[in-house]
């Protein structure tokens, strides 16, 4: 009976929607006259005559011209004469609303067979003229979406009438977790995020709801749920393949204003293929440059410089294995293959209690866990690399692998150098990943990743450089209950690097530099209720690190060999954190992180004299600790304080406070990163950085979330990080406290952001006005730098601009232009020269006095994708790209030679001209 009524009452509305318009004796009539007119034009002309309402989304009309003179003519006839030879279809209900569609067609009346048993709760409007596949699996879509779900069985309501529902959300056709995307409700306002692994959970009240999925790649889409207890909904979504290519950075289209989390940027993969880049390549790295508050010293770098810190202030994590050495190819090339990756975030605000061990920046790199429903893979071939990745299935819907590998063959290009010496030059690099996912059941997930790359070059001499990473990490996922879950991971990483001389036998030598680390965290999530998001953890790291060793290569060698003594310690780490939903509008997050670092021997400790410069004159005594004994130890809280308030519903005001610790410091002999870069541990004579930040934020979205804008403003202090004594030795250094000092830091600035996320054009604009300055004021005269004033650092660059702009002429045809204007970075110059003890000395400026000229550089490329059939064995495109586009000689550094007695200045520039390149990119 109860069934009967239901369709009963279908019938009656759908017999009142078909005779809408049949109450009138005959329909509207249209009448016009159209040259060129877009489709919006058209719509707004119609409906500015008649009763008709047109729905559709702009992007699927927006190649459409419309030129026609029509005449007192029903609009179906109209339309059938505008869409013909078109994929566009529309279909009129009973109320006049005229509904556009690309592909598939939507009717006004149910399918005959629609209802079947078991599908009573389901009501949807679907095509029954055209029955094919895609319009079957369009009509499937809308039953998954009205269909009533029933969660029952688990424990039951709480005293406040409160359940607990979770679950996954996943991509259709491959199985890979949707990272980032919004589940929630709309009344009473309750909502969430994935998490890495897809993971979702809300604590809402009992009762019928509609549950909302949405985020970015993926179509919007709705589970109508009924909760009686706790329980498990998994969610499988469509990717959205849309029209236009979009540029964006964060996951949810508000979520710059709605989310509490400050200084974030989300990057998605598929769309940074936009950014044109050097070589032609994607590379995560040059696009994380692009976004406010990050620069580098200069091009050919991938070192970066996050509000005002170092480069090694920023913690790189490669699914949660620290990677120490990003780059390839001198800096051309980032470390990361873009067809494996699934997600990269920027933390440079309010940094999460989970991480530490770094003062300025956390980038999470993670990867993609492979199609779980089958055999994949894709790829590119350019002008000095080609990748390849292969994906599928180990048990289909359970276990799935990507493994993926790239490679260089770059002599080529030295060959063509007009240098007789460098064009004997060689470089090369490879790069190998492998991930597997494996659900063991509903409570219980395990992953796997390895990575493993090299690089070696040679330039115009007998030295050969190399260097090494590999990665490795574990994770184990497991579901206590519906409220709390826990992450066990545990990682090893390493560095290496060696310089071997082979040509002169009797100076052959090689040296050598190793860090490793290990490191086990276990991380919990823990949602007590709707306002309360609890997690918490510990963390430990071992540290095993080789300064270095310098030996003969060969027994003819005469080389005396020297070693460092090996440097071992432990950081360990526990921590807390509860975002809080105080009202509606108001949401805050309290965290502390409480760390632990222990120097450990065996080690020789050297103690100084007091009141005087270090050096290796004025030790006073040296100390000896065995093997597992604390040389130094240092510990200390770190806050994490943030809130959000909104103001309305398309704009926020945000703050946040941040105190970190850093136990590991980077030494190099350079502005921006080398693969010579050591670093070294914290020790008794090398206290820990300690830095303190706070962030204020304003937010705001434009036209339905499509344009966001954002001005954060941050003031950033930093103790105890390294600078370097004048002539400062780092390599082979038994007694580096002498040469290096602990300075004082600050940076402050105002970055500004306009993003455009749909449409024809889009992209985004920034600008950043930025200081970093440092300051050696210490005890002895003879340490101080600039009289112990503050001065600026390598890396201060006020003023940034940067554009990123994308236009798309057709589905298959698009243009890209990259536009970056920044102050030129200090130097410190020579001055004038003079005698002294009959030698000639130059006299210097003052440390980073001066500056190089300023840097700006524009890149344009262009896009051609094949035909979108969906049956094809591959999918290909291309891309031509020219970076530097005006071939403007930007200074990368300035030095000096002494040429007959004179002295004179040069500026280097790494690319001096427009480099062209042209990259083919597949998928299947």
């Amino acid at each position: 009976m109860k069934r009967f009524i239901r369709i009963l009452l279908i019938f009656l509305m759908l017999c009142a929607v078909s005779s809408g318009y049949a109450q009138n004796a005959t329909p509207p009539v249209i009448s016009g006259i159209f040259e060129r007119a877009t489709f919006e034009h058209f719509a707004k002309a119609i409906e500015s005559k008649s009763k008709y309402r047109f729905y559709f989304n702009p992007a699927a009309v927006d190649s459409l011209s419309i030129t026609t003179e029509v005449r007192e003519r029903p609009l179906p006839e109209v339309l059938d004469l505008v869409f013909k030879g078109t994929k566009l279809h529309y279909a009129i209900d009973g109320e006049g609303r005229v509904y556009i569609t690309s592909g598939l067609r939507l009717e006004s009346e149910l399918p005959a067979d629609y209802f079947r048993p078991g599908d009573e709760e389901k009501v949807a409007v679907v095509d029954n003229a055209n029955d094919d596949a895609a319009n079957r699996k369009s009509r499937s879509a809308a039953a998954l979406q009205l269909k009533v779900y029933e969660i029952s069985g688990g424990r039951g309501a709480t005293a406040n009438g409160n359940v607990t529902l979770v679950g996954h959300v996943r991509e259709l056709k491959s199985g890979e977790a949707v990272i980032g995307a919004s589940v929630y409700i709309e009344s009473p306002s309750i909502g969430t995020a994935t998490d890495q692994f897809g993971y979702y959970s809300l604590t809402l009240p009992v009762g019928r709801h509609e549950l909302k999925i949405r985020g970015v790649g993926i179509k919007n889409t709705r589970r109508q749920v009924v909760l009686r207890t706790d329980g498990k909904l998994d969610v499988e979504v469509e990717e959205d393949i849309t029209t236009l290519k979009e540029v964006v950075i964060e996951a949810e289209k508000d979520k710059n204003v709605a989310g509490l989390q400050m200084g974030l940027e989300r990057l998605d993969i598929k769309t940074m293929k936009q950014v044109p880049t050097a070589f032609g390549e994607t590379d995560i790295l040059r696009v994380v440059l692009t976004l406010p508050g990050v620069k580098s010293v200069g091009e050919g770098s991938t070192g970066m410089n996050v509000r005002g810190g170092g480069t090694d202030q920023n913690l790189i994590l490669f699914n949660d294995a620290t990677v120490y050495n990003p780059s390839h190819l001198f800096g051309f090339f980032s470390a990361f293959n873009p067809d494996i990756l699934k997600t990269v975030e920027l933390y440079k605000g309010t940094i999460p209690a989970r991480y530490g061990g770094r003062l300025s920046s956390v980038l999470d790199i993670a990867t993609r866990d492979g199609n779980k429903k089958q055999f994949a893979g894709s790829g590119g071939i350019g002008l000095l690399t080609s990748r390849l990745a292969l994906e599928g299935p180990i048990v289909k819907d359970k276990s799935s692998f990507i493994i993926s590998g790239r490679t260089s063959y770059s002599d080529w290009l030295l060959h063509l150098l007009s240098n007789s010496k460098l064009k004997q030059s060689a470089a090369a690099f490879y790069d190998l990943n492998a991930h597997i996912s494996n659900e063991i059941d509903d409570k219980n997930s395990v992953y796997l990743t390895g990575y493993r790359s090299r690089d070696r070059f040679k330039l115009a001499s007998d030295s050969v450089y190399q260097y090494e990473n590999t990665n490795a990490s574990a994770k184990w996922k497991h579901n206590f209950n519906n409220r709390l879950y826990g992450v066990l991971t545990g990682a090893f990483s390493q560095y290496s690097y060696n310089i071997s001389s082979q040509d002169n036998p009797i100076t052959n030598a090689r040296l050598k530099y190793d860090i490793r680390q290990v490191n086990a965290q276990a991380d919990f999530s823990y949602l007590p209720s709707a306002k309360h998001s609890i997690d918490f953890g510990v963390s430990s790291i071992l540290y095993n690190v080789s300064p270095g060793t310098f030996a003969p290569s060969s027994d003819e060698s005469l080389i005396v060999p020297d070693a460092l003594a090996r440097e071992k310690a432990v950081e360990s780490a526990v921590y807390a954190s509860d975002l809080i939903t105080v009202t509606p509008r108001l949401a805050v997050s309290i965290g502390l992180r409480y760390s632990l670092f222990n120097a450990l021997g065996p080690r020789d400790v050297y103690q100084y004299l007091g009141g005087v410069s270090k050096s290796v004159n004025t030790i006073t005594d040296t100390l000896h600790y065995q093997k597992g004994k604390a040389l130094a130890t240092y510990h200390g809280p770190e806050y994490r304080l943030s809130a959000k308030y909104s103001l309305s519903d398309n704009s926020s005001m945000k703050v946040s406070f941040n105190r970190l610790r850093q136990y590991i410091h980077m030494l190099s002999n350079t502005a921006s990163m080398s693969p010579t870069d050591s670093w070294k541990l914290s020790d008794a004579n090398i206290r820990p950085q300690v830095g303190d930040q706070i962030s204020v934020g304003y937010y705001r979205n434009f036209k339905s979330n499509t344009i966001e804008t954002s001005v954060e403003t941050y003031y950033k202090v930093m103790h105890d990080f390294l600078d370097y004594k004048g002539g400062a030795t780092l390599l082979l250094n038994h007694h580096i406290e002498t040469d290096v000092i602990n300075a004082e830091g600050k940076a402050y600035g105002v970055e500004v952001m306009v993003k455009k996320l749909t449409g024809k054009i889009n992209g985004w604009v920034s600008y950043t006005y930025s200081r970093s300055l440092v300051q050696v004021n210490v005890a002895t005269t003879s340490d101080m730098i600039n009289g112990g004033r503050f001065y600026p650092s390598n890396f201060d660059k006020p003023h940034d601009v940067t554009l990123i702009g994308n236009y798309r002429f057709s589905r298959r045809f698009s243009t890209s232009l990259n536009f970056n204007y920044s102050t030129g970075r200090p130097i410190t110059l020579p001055l004038a020269k003079y005698v002294t003890a009959n030698s000639t000395r130059v006299l210097y400026s003052d440390r980073n006095e001066y500056r190089v000229p300023d840097y700006y550089r524009a890149d344009f490329a262009l896009n051609f994708e094949g035909n979108h059939k969906v049956k094809k064995l591959a999918h290909g495109s291309w891309t031509l790209s020219v970076y530097n586009l005006t071939g403007r000689k930007n200074p990368y550094s300035i030095y000096f030679k002494s040429e007959n007695g004179q002295i004179k200045g040069y500026k280097l520039s790494i690319f001096g001209r427009p480099i062209p390149t042209i990259t083919y990119n597949f998928k299947f």
